[in-house]
């Protein structure tokens, strides 16, 4: 291994793995089943019965790099168990790993108040409540975020908001009770970098309206909440600007680095397992008078997924490791790299095994539909593909600018 793990990170890996084993696999299928039913609008009863028992196991927070909340790990060593977490759509919420209330919870320990802090990042630490980050809006291309149309304007000790916002993941969650808005505090600012604002607004405000939950390839819940909601005349007080007028994008970076790392290890996590799902089946099904596993397109369709999935992982660990010696801002090509990388990898892996599983591979029998709407929604999300692309293009074009 080029990044050796620690024998701490061993030890909550084979925990973690344990876990799974017991209590995170045999309940897949319930999970699946309480998404289907109830829909985006309630909680699933076997998340919150699986909550205390990963609290009482000790794998709780793993993400936060503050032991006095998490367990104290950094970006390289949160990566591998964040893999294993990936496994599954049931796992990262049951452990409170899940998005996005790992980044509001660490926006709120890095920029919130002590009274922000005590209001909702405790009850988010212990899994009381959810949360939400309101940043996409429909009626703009927000793949350029300077293009966002919502409005944070200052009315004496207080701000009122504006706009519409969706793939508001969690807001119809009935334990969302905190929005991260970001918004125009100042949109003649020349620079257009520091238009932008984040503010915390209660999902009880008067003028917050929750219009509909958004399926993602028809799924309601599972892999996201997404959702879409107005603010009318929201008021807050003044207090619950983050940081200060203007430093919206700063905060944004801040936020998004860790979770790109995040989403990108859950998604080779999700590869891995469908990986072996491939295996599983081909190795049992007989078609022209041998095992699929025997064809050749197979085989060349399983080496070429196990060679994706290890060249993700080792750019992703790099990411992360540059990410924690670095910093954000000078791994900013290696995260857009692996935010490029990763989807694409783990779309084509899925694709393969949907073929692999015949027209069962288009159900959710076998959890391959579900995996195949998260990858293909992470090409978009936290930036598209195209946005990273050109931002590596630009980088990589610096390199030469003398040449």
């Amino acid at each position: 291994m080029l990044y050796q793990e620690s024998q701490k990170v061993t030890e909550l890996k084979h925990r973690l793995q344990s876990f799974m084993d017991r209590h995170v696999y045999p309940n897949e299928e319930r999970f699946y089943k309480e998404a289907e039913e109830l829909g985006a609008w309630k909680v699933f009863p076997v998340v919150e019965e699986l909550k205390p028992k990963a609290r009482e196991a000790g794998l709780w927070n793993l993400f936060l790099p503050e032991s006095e909340h998490g367990a104290g790990l950094t970006n390289l060593e949160y990566a591998p168990l964040c893999e294993v977490m990936g496994r599954s759509h049931l796992a990262p919420e049951v452990f409170n790993c899940s998005a996005p209330d790992t980044g509001n919870m660490e926006v709120l320990a890095r920029y919130g108040t002590r009274e922000h802090q005590e209001r909702w990042l405790k009850p988010l630490l212990a899994g009381e409540i959810r949360s939400c980050f309101a940043m996409t809006e429909p009626a703009v291309a927000s793949s350029d975020a300077t293009n966002i149309e919502s409005s944070i304007r200052r009315d004496g000790d207080d701000y009122v908001i504006n706009g519409r916002k969706w793939y508001t993941t969690n807001a119809t969650d009935p334990r969302c009770k905190i929005c991260i808005f970001m918004g125009k505090t100042d949109p003649d600012n020349p620079d257009r970098h520091r238009q932008q604002s984040m503010i915390l607004v209660p999902m009880d405000t008067p003028g917050v309206k929750v219009l509909r939950s958004i399926p993602v390839f028809g799924f309601y819940g599972v892999p996201d909440r997404a959702s879409e909601v107005v603010f009318e005349n929201v008021r807050v007080p003044a207090t619950n600007m983050l940081l200060g007028e203007g430093r919206g994008f700063e905060i944004a970076q801040g936020r998004l680095g860790p979770g790109r790392i995040h989403h990108c290890m859950r998604l080779i996590g999700l590869a891995e397992r469908t990986l072996e799902k491939m295996c599983g089946r081909t190795r049992s099904r007989v078609a022209f008078g041998k095992p699929v596993s025997e064809q050749t397109v197979t085989q060349e369709r399983i080496a070429e997924s196990r060679i994706m999935i290890e060249q993700s992982r080792l750019l992703t660990l790099n990411a992360a490791h540059m990410m924690d010696t670095v910093g954000n801002r000078a791994a900013k090509a290696e995260i857009a790299m692996i935010k490029v990388a990763v989807p694409n990898m783990a779309c084509q892996v899925i694709d393969w095994a949907i073929q692999a599983h015949g027209g069962g591979g288009t159900s959710n029998d076998f959890g391959l539909a579900a995996a195949y709407a998260t990858a293909r929604l992470l090409r978009l999300a936290d930036g598209p593909d195209e946005v990273h692309r050109n931002q590596i293009a630009r980088l990589e074009l610096r390199k030469h600018s003398n040449a």
